[in-house]
């Protein structure tokens, strides 16, 4: 904030820099609109004071959480924690199966974990077959 006064910023700028971390009280929408900015970068996963063991615990017990139900073959947190993709055996999982299994996994994340944010589910149910000739 100094600096930006003594280069004789705007005043509308030198108060979003004080304004942001509540220094000041906002007097422009400039200043509101950097308030929220700063809100809705700060609620990011990892974004702000997060050490990287704090950052594998809450990914593996995403991931713990997921693999707990019997017709999970395997569960991979992935985009910072936000998303857990959940591989099922197609032979043994229906798609109305995978639709209960998904909301399951949902509500036992959401009882069992705290976190920003929401975290999106997704149950993968896939069969392949190859050929070569």
């Amino acid at each position: 904030m100094e600096i930006a006064r003594r280069f004789k910023e705007n005043p509308i700028v030198v108060n979003a820099i004080a304004s942001h971390h509540e220094d000041q009280p906002p007097t422009s929408l400039i200043s509101v609109l950097v308030c929220a900015a700063d809100s809705i970068s700060g609620a990011r996963p990892g974004a702000r004071r997060d050490t990287l063991d704090g950052y594998i615990r809450r990914i593996e017990s995403l991931e713990k959480v997921a693999d707990s139900f019997d017709l999970v073959s395997k569960a991979y947190a992935i985009s910072a924690g936000r998303e857990v993709r959940v591989i099922v055996q197609p032979e043994k999982v229906s798609d109305t199966d995978a639709d209960l299994l998904v909301s399951e996994i949902a509500k036992k994340i959401q009882s069992d974990l705290e976190y920003p944010g929401q975290i999106k589910v997704t149950v993968i149910r896939e069969s392949k077959a190859v050929s070569y000739a």
